[in-house]
C-alpha cells in the first residue's frame, strides 16, 4: 500500500455505511494477490487450507463508550473474506461498555456502531460470526447483594443479539448469547459465559451435559470458546480476577470430555499454547491496548489468527497476522514457557509455514 493510498483509506474510516464499504474495496484492491487464494497480505501467500478454516479475532473495542473502531479492525474485517473461512469467531469484548457512567443509549449506540463496522459487512460476505460475550460487553459479576453489578450490559447485548441472531447451526441456544452450542463441519464448539472469573455451579453442570453429548462427542473436533482464559499470560492479566477461577479442575474437565482446543481474550496477547492435553489459543487483541507476554522482550501486537482444521488429523494449524508489519508471527520467536501464577503454560510449535 502506498502513502496515498494510505491517507485514502485511513481518511475513509472516519464515514459509515457506503463509506466502510469503499474503505474495504480500497484496501483489498491495494494489496497483491496469491496464488489461487485471493488476497493476502503485503505479498504473503495465504496459509494451506485444511478441511476447515477458522478466522479468530478479539477484543475489538476501544475506550468506554467509544463507537468507533481502531483502523486495525477495519482492516482485519477487510482481510477476512480473502480467507474464506468457514466460520469467523470473536473472543469477547464487542463493544466497550461495564461503566456505570454509560447511559442505555451510549450503550445502544456501541452495539449499533459494531453492527455497521463488523456484524453487518461479515453477513454481507456471508461468514457466520460465532463469539464469546466479553467483560465488556456484559459482565456476569455479581455484587455483594447477590445481583449482577452489569445488569443493564448484559440486557442491551442480548437485545441486540436477538435482533441480529447469527446463521450458526444451533444445538443448545436456550441460553443464548451467553452461552450455546453448535456443530459445523463435523466440529462441536460449546461457548460458555467466561465474562468474569467466576462460573456458577448450574453453568458446569451445561457444561458437562453438553460435552457428554452424542452431539459433541460424534464430533470430529471439540472447541470451547470463552473471554477469560484459564491462565494469564499477559501482562496486568496474571492476578486473579483476570483468569477464570479453578483453571487446574476447568482444564482437566475440559481434558476428560477431550476438548481440543479452548479459545479465549481478555490477555490482549497472542500466544499458541498449551497445558496437559488441552490446546490454548489466546488471541490477540486488534482494538486498544495489546499488551506484552509475561516473559520476553516482545513489543506488544495486534494480531488475528487464520486456523486451519485437518479432521483426518484431528489437529489445527495457526497462521497469525501481525496488523501492523502486516506479516506472519514466527511462533518459534515467542517464550517457549510461560510461567503464570497459576500454572505452566507451554507453546505449541505447530503453524503454517509462510511464503514470501
Amino acid at each position: 500500500m502506498n502513502r496515498r493510498q494510505f491517507l485514502i483509506w485511513s481518511g475513509a474510516l472516519t464515514g459509515a455505511g457506503l463509506a466502510a464499504l469503499s474503505t474495504q474495496q480500497s484496501l483489498r484492491a491495494s494489496l497483491p494477490r496469491s496464488k489461487g487464494a485471493g488476497i493476502a497480505p503485503k505479498g504473503l501467500f495465504a496459509p494451506a487450507r485444511g478441511d476447515v478454516r477458522l478466522v479468530v479475532i478479539s477484543d475489538l473495542n476501544s475506550q468506554y463508550g467509544s463507537t468507533t473502531y481502531e483502523p486495525e479492525v477495519h482492516q482485519a474485517i477487510a482481510w477476512i473474506p480473502q480467507w474464506q473461512p468457514d466460520l469467523v469467531l470473536c473472543s469477547g469484548d464487542m463493544v466497550a461498555a461495564q461503566s456505570k457512567k454509560l447511559s442505555d443509549a451510549q450503550v445502544q449506540a456501541m452495539w449499533a456502531s459494531f453492527d455497521q463496522a463488523i456484524a453487518a459487512p461479515l453477513r454481507r460476505a456471508k461468514l457466520p460470526l460465532g463469539f464469546t460475550v466479553g467483560n465488556h460487553d456484559g459482565s456476569g459479576a455479581i455484587g455483594a447483594n447477590g445481583q449482577r453489578t452489569f445488569e443493564r450490559d448484559r440486557s442491551l447485548a442480548a437485545a441486540y443479539w436477538s435482533r441480529h441472531r447469527p446463521n450458526l447451526p444451533f444445538i443448545d441456544r436456550a441460553q443464548f448469547p451467553f452461552s450455546y452450542t453448535f456443530v459445523q463441519r463435523n466440529i462441536f464448539y460449546l461457548v460458555w459465559d467466561a465474562s468474569t472469573a467466576a462460573m456458577t455451579a448450574q453453568q458446569l453442570a451445561w457444561v458437562k451435559k453438553s460435552l457428554a453429548s452424542p452431539q459433541a462427542q460424534q464430533a470430529k473436533l471439540r472447541i470451547v470458546i470463552g473471554h477469560l482464559p484459564l491462565y494469564g499470560i499477559a501482562i496486568g492479566r496474571d492476578r486473579p480476577g483476570e483468569f477464570l477461577n479453578q483453571a487446574e479442575t476447568l482444564r482437566r474437565l475440559l481434558e476428560q470430555y477431550r476438548v481440543h482446543t479452548y479459545i479465549s481474550g481478555h490477555n490482549h496477547a497472542y500466544y499458541p499454547g498449551h497445558r496437559g492435553q488441552l490446546q490454548l489459543l489466546y488471541t490477540g487483541a486488534l482494538g486498544t491496548g495489546p499488551r506484552r507476554l509475561i516473559a520476553g522482550d516482545r513489543p506488544p501486537q495486534k494480531t488475528l489468527t487464520v486456523v486451519d482444521i485437518s479432521l483426518t488429523a484431528a489437529d489445527t494449524v495457526y497462521t497469525t497476522y501481525d496488523l501492523k508489519t502486516q506479516q506472519v508471527i514466527d511462533q518459534r520467536q515467542l517464550p517457549r514457557v510461560l510461567r503464570t501464577s497459576s500454572g505452566e503454560v507451554q507453546r505449541r510449535d505447530v503453524q503454517a509455514a509462510s511464503t514470501t
